[in-house]
């Protein structure tokens, strides 16, 4: 308790003395850099700059200066995600080309929620230890809203592109003014004139998204390309890098033949050759693989979401929640059950399997080739949270064969060469600018310990994560729907107090406890393995609930219902059901 109350006054102090000099004292550092830990280093923070480093016995620590213990402790970056999408919000409507939900859900809804939570999904960045996003393919009205969280302590750095620069554009995103994420581009000059209309929003890099018809994948594919060179001569012309979305071998290789800078997915279609990968590497072009992405939409649309304790408590509760309305679909239920049985036929299961493992082959190959390789999700897509997706993304790296130093410079230093900051940013060094994080345990012993934080430093900020979002009761009552729904025992359990208390209206005791409650819930999620929780109304009157419940088994229901939570103390202290 006493650590906890000296780390509590010790971020009073830094707060209002805003840029201070700091120290942290005895810490270990992961040193991306060398692939090696540092232990007992003192490291020096200075305004928004690391301005030393060195064993903790040669730096003398001034008498009244901030110091911070980090014995036991391990010190390293700040996260980068380096693939994720604003303007999509990772839940089931934020996609209609993909799945057309818009008579449900209107997509200029989603769009609106999107741009009012974004500040929300930028603290859950932070949060999770991700000091910077990049955002490749936003709309001129994401890109204006950016500028706004430039100087905000809690937010990332944010870079983005302006809309993608497409050979097709799906119908439903079209006329959609400052919020169209696409453009069309079918002539030269065209390409080159977007490049510039695009500059004037200050966009940081431009984003071609290169769409080849399959049946004539090298046809169709040449007769973009010259677009294709001219939006990237055009960009860097004005010094601006370049990404492009090419999953097929053969436009990943024109692109990169053509100087395109970042190629923002792994080749999806064949196991990729040596050539291929001398190429890359020749052109020292950077590839993020965005393994789990294509798993989401899977997941999602056969209704087979395995979420994990940390999504289910970490992730925007009101997106990772939407995932489960195909469940309760009844106008739409002819269509959604073809859409689960089709992607549960054995066929699929098998080419999506081996799709997943060629894009792990194809990484492991680069990733050896020596091409360098930037960790991103493509967050946002159905399916894949924004903050809690990097760690799953990490562990399909490791799982791909890459070794955990291999992962760790993949979301540091490797990133932070995507735009040539790799001598301001990416590693612990001095005169580097102090984003990182303070981890409770070692990273290099198990990928989830990146979750174990203790404090993010952003821009020389030092910031107690749990700060970052504040505690609702409506946020509390989603999480334990949405874990109801996941039948994920820890997660349901986690927003209850652990002296809660469970009532039939008006008073008969039901339970009371989290461990009686584990023992039961645990008894219904492996008995009804089809349960699913559908809220039908629901009343928010400050700090209590009400929510009108319909509960099914596979489809079958079993009991309609009115919950009533009570808040006490950012916990779920009470629930009474009326039947």
């Amino acid at each position: 308790m006493r650590n906890k109350t000296s780390l509590f006054f010790f971020l009073i102090l830094f707060s209002l003395t805003g840029y201070a000099q700091t120290y942290i004292r005895n810490v270990t550092v992961v040193d991306v850099l060398s692939k090696k830990l540092l232990p007992g280093q003192t490291v020096v923070v200075t305004n928004d700059l690391v301005t030393d480093v060195k064993p903790a016995g040669k730096i003398k620590i001034p008498g009244n200066a901030p110091v911070i213990d980090g014995t036991g402790k391990f010190l390293m970056p700040g996260l980068t995600d380096a693939h994720v999408h604003f303007f999509q919000s990772g839940g089931l409507y934020t996609r209609p080309d993909a799945l057309d939900l818009r008579k449900v859900m209107p997509y200029e809804k989603e769009i609106a929620w999107a741009h009012n939570n974004m500040e929300d999904l930028l603290r859950r960045y932070l949060r999770a230890g991700i000091t910077t996003v990049i955002d490749v393919g936003a709309t001129y009205s994401f890109l204006q809203q950016r500028d706004s969280f430039a100087n905000k302590h809690y937010a990332p750095s944010v870079y983005m592109t302006g809309p993608l620069l497409t050979s097709w554009e799906p119908p439903v995103f079209k006329n959609l003014k400052n919020d169209e994420p696409f453009k069309l581009v079918t002539e030269v000059e065209e390409a080159r004139k977007m490049v510039r209309e695009q500059m004037l929003y200050h966009t940081d890099f431009i984003k071609i998204w290169y769409i080849v018809n399959p049946d004539s994948l090298e046809a169709s594919a040449r007769k973009f390309e010259p677009i294709v060179k001219a939006i990237i001569d055009e960009a860097h012309k004005h010094n601006m890098k370049v990404a492009v979305h090419a999953t097929e071998r053969f436009t990943a290789q024109l692109a990169v033949e053509d100087g395109c800078d970042f190629l923002v997915h792994d080749v999806e279609d064949e196991i990729v050759s040596d050539d291929f990968v001398k190429l890359l590497k020749a052109k020292k072009t950077i590839l993020c693989p965005t393994l789990i992405v294509m798993g989401g939409y899977n997941h999602t649309f056969g209704q087979t979401n395995n979420f994990s304790l940390y999504d289910l408590t970490r992730s925007n509760p009101k997106q990772i929640g939407s995932l489960y309305d195909l469940k309760h679909f009844s106008d739409n239920a002819v269509f959604v059950n073809g859409l689960k049985r089709s992607f549960n036929l054995p066929g699929n299961i098998a080419r999506a399997a081996h799709d997943d493992s060629l894009r792990k082959v194809n990484l492991k190959k680069m990733a050896d080739g020596g091409v360098i390789i930037a960790a991103g999700t493509d967050a946002g897509n159905i399916g894949t949270q924004h903050a809690t997706s990097l760690l799953t993304e990490l562990k399909a790296m490791q799982a791909s064969g890459l070794t955990t130093w291999q992962i760790l410079e993949s979301a540091t230093i490797n990133a932070a060469k995507i735009f040539d900051k790799q001598n301001s940013t990416g590693s612990i060094t001095a005169g580097k600018t102090a984003d990182m994080i303070l981890l409770n345990a070692n990273p290099l012993e198990q990928l989830d310990n990146l979750t174990r934080i203790s404090l993010v430093f952003n821009k020389g900020y030092a910031i107690d994560p749990d700060t970052l979002i504040k505690e609702t009761p409506l946020a509390l009552v989603q999480r334990q729907l949405n874990a109801y729904n996941a039948r994920n025992i820890d997660a349901f359990l986690e927003p209850y107090s652990d002296s809660t208390e469970l009532f039939l209206y008006p008073n008969l005791p039901l339970g009371k406890g989290k461990e009686s409650m584990r023992k039961d819930y645990t008894e219904m999620f492996t008995n009804t393995p089809g349960l699913h929780c559908e809220v039908t109304e629901r009343i928010i009157q400050g700090k209590i609930i009400i929510d009108k419940e319909v509960i099914t088994n596979f489809g079958q229901v079993i009991i309609e219902a009115t919950v009533i939570y009570h808040i006490e103390n950012n916990k779920i202290r009470k629930a009474y059901f009326i039947q």
